[in-house]
């Protein structure tokens, strides 16, 4: 605010009383005041007053909170208002203020000091619970416990910093002999402050993150959803762009928010990315590629958030996730194969029968002492080979579990179900040959990564010949060296880009 103006002063207290006497009366000199119907207007020569000894005196003051304009009478109300009561106690009023200001010896001198020394009380103790702050969240540590007092158990890792925190530094020790004492209503230990000063951060590293992909002007997103705790549905969204700020550029990745979503639809997600980039700042014609799994509302030909996307913006090149397209795949190639589908459903088998109850995990821990059977996961295949391995090295006490559960179950499908994984499936010789020879269904896992891969590479091999028919073996790439490099070499992609033989142009 322009404290200058005095439009501005909407209501004077003594600190702007202090700073208009400090700064003193302001005068527009270089300008011409404009002129009103009787071409009169406000002449620079009102700004000081000529006495008979011809000495100059700087006229101060309004002539009242209403203004004035009748420019044919400005002297003789000038004269009025200058001799006027009001005029004078004022005028006494400001040289008086002036006079102890200069000196440092206003009335409310010492109280002044009391106030700065609280408010750079105030800041040192801040600076010290952000830092606390900074510290816990950075290693996503859990801030609260059971107890949201100082010096009692189990009070949570913030208060007991802050404890530490006061062992070692007098600013700290003082501000909680004051919180002990009752002598501050003002704690800055709550967790309501602690989720206010995270979110603050929080805002902050998201500005500092939009910046620099500001900066890189051109970015891609990726975007999973996924259901949390609470069984809300919840998007994800991250952003890579070229970061050039250091002398060797390097593409960042950076997740940026958590966005609930309540349609997922093709259409309700894109919605919801649009949103969010406005709300950011980010324009989705800089998009120049975008990554999702392949389930149909992302990746769909007609409805899916690519699709729709790429009719908004033409240069979002589409790349589906490459983990997810091989986890797809071994998924589908075990359903294809009856040995492995058979060999993992026993593997499933055996920790459904244990997990099912406490009684039953007590039975397997009271066998097994070593590694615990653990699920299958069709979204996360790798995790096939630490069920495999839990049952490769700790098959003969699995075997013992399963035939001490067999003796105490008292369901009969139960008792049926233990005896069978234990006297059939785990001593069948297909089952044996499997866990102790994992090339039969590890070979699965990369042979089928390896012909994803492969198939980039066949591409560019095509690629080479198809060039190599029209006898072209070198192909200079936009920006590929410094001397080719050119304003447009960032991304050919631009709008209204040429591309002659050579470097770009704008047309």
């Amino acid at each position: 605010m322009n404290l200058e103006d005095p439009g501005n002063w909407n209501s004077i207290d003594q600190k702007l009383r202090d700073y208009l006497i400090e700064m003193g009366p302001k005068r527009v000199n270089d300008f011409l005041f404009p002129k009103d119907s009787s071409n009169r207007h406000f002449d620079l020569s009102h700004y000081t007053r000529l006495f008979k000894t011809e000495q100059m005196m700087s006229r101060m003051g309004n002539l009242d909170n209403d203004g004035y304009k009748d420019w044919r009478n400005m002297h003789r109300s000038l004269k009025q208002h200058e001799a006027s009561r009001d005029h004078m106690d004022c005028m006494i009023a400001w040289v008086e203020l002036e006079k102890w200001l200069e000196n440092n010896q206003t009335i409310d001198y010492s109280m002044q000091l009391q106030i700065n020394k609280e408010r750079q009380h105030w800041k040192q103790v801040l600076t010290r619970i952000i830092s606390i702050v900074k510290t816990l969240a950075k290693n996503t540590l859990a801030f609260q416990g059971d107890d949201e007092k100082l010096y009692v158990g189990n009070n949570g890792l913030f208060l007991q910093m802050i404890e530490m925190v006061a062992e070692f530094d007098p600013v700290m020790e003082e501000h909680v002999r004051c919180c002990e004492a009752k002598e501050s209503q003002y704690t800055y230990f709550s967790p309501k402050i602690q989720n206010k000063l995270i979110e603050t951060l929080a805002n902050e590293v998201k500005r500092a993150i939009i910046a620099k992909v500001k900066h890189a002007k051109y970015f891609s997103i990726i975007l999973d959803c996924t259901s949390d705790a609470s069984h809300q549905e919840q998007m994800s969204l991250v952003l890579r762009y070229l970061d050039d700020s250091t002398d060797t550029p390097k593409v960042e990745e950076y997740w940026v928010d958590f966005l609930k979503v309540d349609d997922t639809s093709g259409l309700g997600l894109l919605s919801e990315l649009l949103n969010v980039l406005t709300r950011v700042g980010l324009d989705i014609d800089d998009i120049r590629g975008q990554g999702y799994d392949n389930r149909s509302n992302m990746s769909g030909r007609h409805k899916g958030v690519q699709k729709r996307l790429l009719e908004i913006n033409q240069r979002a090149f589409y790349t589906p996730c490459g983990c997810h397209s091989l986890n797809l795949a071994l998924v589908d190639t075990v359903e294809c194969c009856p040995k492995a589908k058979s060999f993992f459903g026993v593997v499933q088998c055996i920790y459904t029968l244990f997990s099912s109850s406490t009684k039953r995990w007590k039975i397997f821990k009271d066998k097994v002492s070593g590694l615990t059977v653990k699920p299958l996961s069709h979204t996360h295949w790798e995790s096939h080979v630490e069920s495999v391995k839990a049952i490769k090295e700790q098959i003969v006490n699995i075997r013992d579990a399963l035939l001490d559960l067999a003796e105490v179950a008292e369901d009969s499908k139960t008792k049926s179900d233990a005896e069978t994984l234990a006297l059939y499936d785990l001593e069948s010789f297909e089952f044996l040959l499997g866990m102790h020879h994992k090339q039969w269904w590890g070979r699965y896992t990369y042979v089928m990564s390896a012909a994803l891969d492969a198939g980039t590479s066949f591409m560019g091999v095509v690629a080479f010949f198809a060039l190599g028919n029209y006898n072209i073996y070198s192909v200079n790439w936009w920006g590929g060296v410094t001397e080719d490099y050119c304003p447009l070499a960032k991304c050919p992609t631009e709008p209204d880009a040429y591309i002659p033989e050579g470097c770009p142009e704008l047309h």
